[in-house]
């Protein structure tokens, strides 16, 4: 890695604000963002939980020298291309909280590379469970926007790389789930009426019952923090990737319907209630000495449902949204620059909270 990727690594790493986290899009006031991941592995190469460690780093070297090839307009901004080896255990998993890699990606770093748009908008995991798996994020419900440039991407990698790919069944991809298309799309939704109403299974539940599934907050093995929840398409075979976009957009659209109703009815009708739980969680998170992350998760929940109420003036939801990432414990550490404690964590979450929001004016 360069001096300048590392420079801008750093960079991002210290930030918690990412562009696919402003508040903008299609339903933003529920929908988080939207994301669109394709699998993909090089011809006659085995997958990569079957490489030896030589041969994850020709893979690595093949596909940086295509992204060389194609260059940073390929991606629609400038690139940063990283090793992971090169990178510390808690860098690592600050790219995992930010939702840049994924856990297991983090995990054994040997071979494994991550090419990154300098605005956090497209990524390519380079041996992670498949040879690449192309990711473009997108603020609100905007699946459509983010599989094009998704797409486009592939298209130039694929035009420099032999990709695994069958004439009868598509392309081939470690997990049975992905073959075909290799698409998997999916939208991160912030519910908390429904979770104030008890009605978050219930909805849940008829989502998985039409083929998709729902993920917790960092995704497959995790839980719905924060009311926050990922609801993705299941099977890749057998579907175009338009068909499986707009089916996903279709439910992802009944649920907000369904969020929006039951906010609407406890604003109508219990109002000094749910102002009740807004303010004090604005109050704890602008004055509190110690936050673990549960606790901060939380809150920002009921914050962010204020906000979205327009309940609390001067603060917009990117602003809120930042805390869903300063609040993380590796985070945390990073800011600071030091290996904390539990209970340091704790100290020096609140104070970072403390001072984000006061310089809102909160």
């Amino acid at each position: 890695m360069t001096r300048r990727h590392a420079d801008a690594l750093q960079a991002i790493l210290r930030n918690s604000s990412s562009p696919w986290m402003d508040g903008s899009g299609e339903l933003g006031s529920v929908v988080i963002s939207s994301r669109v991941r394709l699998a993909r592995n090089l011809e006659d190469v085995p997958f990569p939980h079957l490489l030896s460690e030589n041969d994850a780093s020709s893979v690595l070297k093949k596909v940086l020298q295509a992204a060389d090839s194609i260059g940073d307009k390929g991606f629609g901004g400038p690139v940063i291309q990283v090793s992971l080896n090169e990178l510390s255990p808690l860098d690592c998993q600050v790219l995992v909280e930010k939702h840049l890699i994924s856990p297991q990606h983090a995990e054994g770093k040997a071979g494994k590379g991550l090419l990154l748009r300098r605005d956090e908008a497209a990524a390519i995991m380079v041996n992670e469970e498949d040879h690449l798996r192309v990711q473009v994020l997108r603020s609100g419900l905007e699946l459509e926007e983010a599989w094009v440039l998704a797409s486009g991407i592939d298209d130039l990698f694929e035009q420099n790389l032999d990709y695994a790919y069958d004439e009868r069944i598509g392309y081939l991809t470690s997990c049975p789930t992905n073959v075909g298309t290799g698409i998997r799309a999916s939208v991160m939704v912030h519910l908390p009426a429904l979770a104030v109403a008890n009605e978050t299974s219930r909805v849940l539940t008829a989502v998985n019952k039409v083929g998709l599934v729902v993920r917790g907050l960092y995704g497959e093995g995790t839980e719905g923090q924060g009311n926050v929840f990922q609801i993705s398409n299941q099977i890749t075979l057998g579907q175009t990737e338009k068909e499986i976009i707009e089916n996903l957009s279709l439910v992802v659209r009944q649920v907000v319907t369904e969020e929006i109703k039951v906010r609407e009815m406890l604003f109508k009708n219990h109002r000094i209630e749910v102002e009740d739980r807004v303010f004090r969680a604005l109050g704890i998170l602008s004055n509190a000495r110690k936050l673990t992350s549960d606790e901060a998760i939380k809150l920002w929940s009921d914050l962010r449902l204020g906000v979205e109420l327009g309940m609390v003036p001067g603060l917009e939801i990117k602003d809120v949204n930042e805390i869903l990432v300063l609040s993380r414990p590796n985070f945390v550490q990073k800011y600071f620059g030091a290996a904390l404690t539990a209970n340091e964590r704790d100290v020096r979450r609140a104070e970072l909270v403390r001072k984000h929001l006061a310089s809102r004016g909160v």
